[in-house]
């Protein structure tokens, strides 16, 4: 199928001289039809001498997104993405990693310009000030993967301006433990046909925390008799780097254009912690015995990353557009663990690749209809090693230190047609297809899995008022979720806190995966009402449905292994079954005098936003209220505002999220308890004359400790806790 498919792309590169050619020699006798098509598809088509408001942009689109720029990207001064993403509606961060609608994981699809994001990619290796814009879809298309039941977050990198730019920015921060900087410039300019932009960023951080661990296992009879295990650590988080995402546009002709995106990114982190333990012993004599733990990991990233692009037009409405990628990544970790009874060291690195090719053909069909039909094809491999010496010894002979490879091919085919049903009806209708080989090599991780998915959506918009300013948007989808590499392979991962020489607790289990998982598939169901103001405001209500057949969940079983001579708890992913999960989104945003005219006139410089998600979900074959979905929280809240002084060049702002605590029952053993999770950011702008600005900001303030507990059904528990300094940052920022 894939041999199949190049021929295609080759196919379509071949045809790319007549494509041209056929535009030149279009009969003059047309011209007239052709201009009043045009016309009658000016909704459509209709090209802006300067960017569109996100707004309007938003409010054009042929399915449901919202759309954040640079006002979103700039009011805190933020050098870390996450920390834009968590202010948004709908959207939390929990231990870096993005959550849509409470869903995590692979359920959330991450893209860098519309392809899959690389390998190992954290959402803190993009600085703000590279982004040109955050697209958010919550019901996936054709024209890009399925692979996102929760949702999509596009990251569009800054295109080649139209004018020179040249923006240098410094600051300084602290979190607790000592300063930090970074420092960014950004110049962008045109010569002639070609359009440069190139963001370069340099920074360097230091984020202090404090740990504390409870292990209670009185069920458990433990060759050394241990009951109680607490851990109280304070750790720096210590990370420095450089990005930069060059892009140079060439305009080949009027209607013709090949652009080049770079994205390179090269970081050091190091990681330090010091635990002290106290063990309560079963015999009392031997009780309140301390000792301490100092963990040492260090690291490095790097990734490169380059895309080509060719895009071009014809008329009638005719699109060709051809892409190709090709990225490398490269993770390396050392870790050191030392305490009284133990000394381990592990060494771990991986190398991953991928190429991407692609293209789509689009026309207009009659009045109405835009066809679109396109090919996506990409090969990712990756290299593994890991080692574990412990007190001199290797921790797993046979399994570590046996390179481990991966590889997986990817081909999808997709059609679409967008239609103008009329002034006030439009509708998408989208059929995917993907083909996915995943191939392994390594002791106790060689498969071959192969897996198929058709996903059809149907999208329908309602236009309402004169000015079409109200909108309803409904959709019916198909998403799905693989199984990643981990989860698939059969080698195992031996607890931290317990050597395979002997048994462990339930509350730390070892892991292995497993390779007769499938996907899961998710059919769901999309409504939206959209109101977008005069003033650029905008009110959005949203529910969803979604089902998922062959949900992924960890089982917990005692059982033989091969790794140990003693029966081991293993934690091992499964099929579970099926699962359902609905909710409402209500976004609010726009000036004060727009909604609550009696109380500010039109001149206020008062901005509001407020964002309510509330999310219900239910496994089937775990029994109890609270079988929810892993980590989706009941609801969530968001408030912010901000106001520019009329008498000073001065702006305030801030913005505060509250989740509140919930429990998750995970299996018939054991449940999962989140406490309550809260934060307020804040920020003051200062415009010194027209070129400069002092901007200060604080964030992480009022934030409750990051505390889960697992609790199981014979009376064991195990809580993690995790508090985290707020940060503090004063930037000085300079437009030439």
């Amino acid at each position: 199928m894939r041999h199949r498919f190049t021929v295609v792309f080759a196919g379509v590169l071949a045809s790319l001289p007549s494509f041209a050619q056929q535009e030149a020699e279009e009969r003059p006798v047309q011209a007239q039809t052709q201009a009043q098509t045009q016309t009658q598809r000016l909704e459509r088509v209709e090209v802006q001498g300067k960017p569109l408001p996100e707004t309007e942009l938003r409010r054009r689109q042929s399915v449901a997104k919202q759309i954040y720029g640079r006002q979103d990207l700039d009011r805190y001064g933020d050098t870390q993405l996450s920390d834009v993403l968590k202010r948004l509606p709908g959207i939390n961060i929990s231990d870096g990693q993005l959550r849509v609608r409470g869903l995590g994981g692979a359920y959330t699809q991450i893209l860098v310009n519309g392809e899959p994001a690389p390998p190992d990619f954290n959402l803190d290796d993009v600085n703000p000030a590279q982004v040109e814009r955050l697209e958010i879809s919550k019901a996936p298309t054709s024209d890009l993967s399925a692979q996102a039941i929760a949702g999509t977050l596009n990251i569009i990198l800054k295109e080649a301006p139209s004018a020179v730019q040249k923006d240098l920015r410094l600051g300084i921060g602290y979190n607790g433990e000592r300063p930090e900087a970074n420092g960014r410039y950004t110049y962008g300019n045109r010569f002639g046909d070609t359009g440069l932009v190139v963001p370069l960023l340099v920074y360097q951080t230091h984020r202090s925390e404090r740990t504390r661990t409870l292990r209670y296992t009185p069920s458990q009879p433990l060759p050394d008799g241990t009951r109680e295990r607490v851990s109280d650590g304070q750790g720096v988080r210590s990370k420095r780097g450089v990005n930069i995402s060059p892009r140079v546009n060439w305009r080949l002709g009027d209607k013709q254009s090949l652009s080049l995106q770079g994205f390179f990114v090269k970081n050091r982190v190091r990681n330090q912690r010091l635990d002290q333990l106290q063990v309560d012993l079963v015999d009392p004599a031997l009780a309140d015995r301390a000792f301490t733990e100092t963990r040492l990991n260090r690291g490095s990233f790097g990734a490169s990353r380059l895309s080509l692009k060719y895009a071009s037009e014809a008329d009638l409405g005719r699109k060709l557009e051809l892409r190709a990628l090709a990225g490398r990544s490269d993770q390396d970790s050392d870790v050191n663990v030392q305490s009284t009874n133990e000394q381990r060291r592990t060494l771990s690195n991986g190398r991953n690749g991928n190429a991407i090719l692609g293209g789509k053909y689009s026309q207009h069909v009659g009045t109405s209809h835009t066809l679109t039909a396109g090919i996506d094809l990409e090969h990712r491999s990756r290299d593994e090693q890991r080692l574990t010496i412990s007190n001199g010894a290797e921790l797993l002979p046979g399994f570590d230190g046996v390179p481990f490879t991966a590889s997986t091919q990817r081909a999808a085919a997709f059609a679409q047609d967008e239609w103008l049903i009329d002034q006030r009806w439009s509708a998408y209708l989208g059929l995917r297809n993907e083909w996915v080989r995943l191939r392994s090599d390594g002791r106790g991780s060689a498969l071959t899995s192969r897996s198929s998915v058709f996903t059809p959506s149907i999208h329908l918009n309602r236009k309402f008022g004169a000015d079409g300013r109200d909108l309803i948007r409904a959709s019916v989808t198909r998403s799905y979720k693989l199984p990643d590499v981990q989860q698939l392979i059969a080698r195992p991962a031996i607890s931290d806190d317990y050597p395979a020489s002997g048994t462990n607790s339930d509350t730390a289990p070892d892991r292995i995966g497993n390779p007769n998982l499938k996907p899961e598939l998710a059919t769901g169901l999309d409504l939206a009402w959209e109101s977008y103001l005069a003033g650029g405001g905008v009110v959005s209500l949203g529910v969803f449905h979604r089902r998922i057949n062959g949900l992924i969940r960890n089982e917990l079983r005692f059982r033989r292994v091969a790794w140990s001579d003693n029966l081991r708890w293993v934690a091992m992913p499964v099929n579970l079954g099926r699962a359902t999960t609905s909710g409402a989104e209500l976004e609010v945003k726009g000036g004060a005098n727009e909604w609550l005219p009696a109380l500010f006139d039109a001149g206020t410089a008062l901005n509001l936003r407020a964002s309510v998600s509330v999310y219900h979900s239910q496994v089937e074959g775990i029994p109890g209220p609270n079988s929810r979905l892993e980590q989706q929280q009941p609801w969530s809240v968001s408030l912010g505002a901000d106001y520019r002084f009329k008498a000073a060049p001065l702006r305030l702002g801030f913005n505060a999220q509250y989740t509140p605590s919930f429990e998750v029952q995970q299996s018939a053993l054991q449940r999962l308890l989140t406490e309550p999770s809260r934060g307020v950011d804040a920020f003051a702008l200062w415009n010194i004359g027209s070129n400069d600005s002092v901007r200060f900001s604080a964030n992480n303030l009022w934030q409750a400790p990051n505390r889960t507990t697992t609790l199981f059904d014979n009376g064991d528990f195990s809580l993690n806790e995790r508090q985290t300094a707020a940060a503090y940052t004063v930037n000085w920022e300079r437009k030439f």
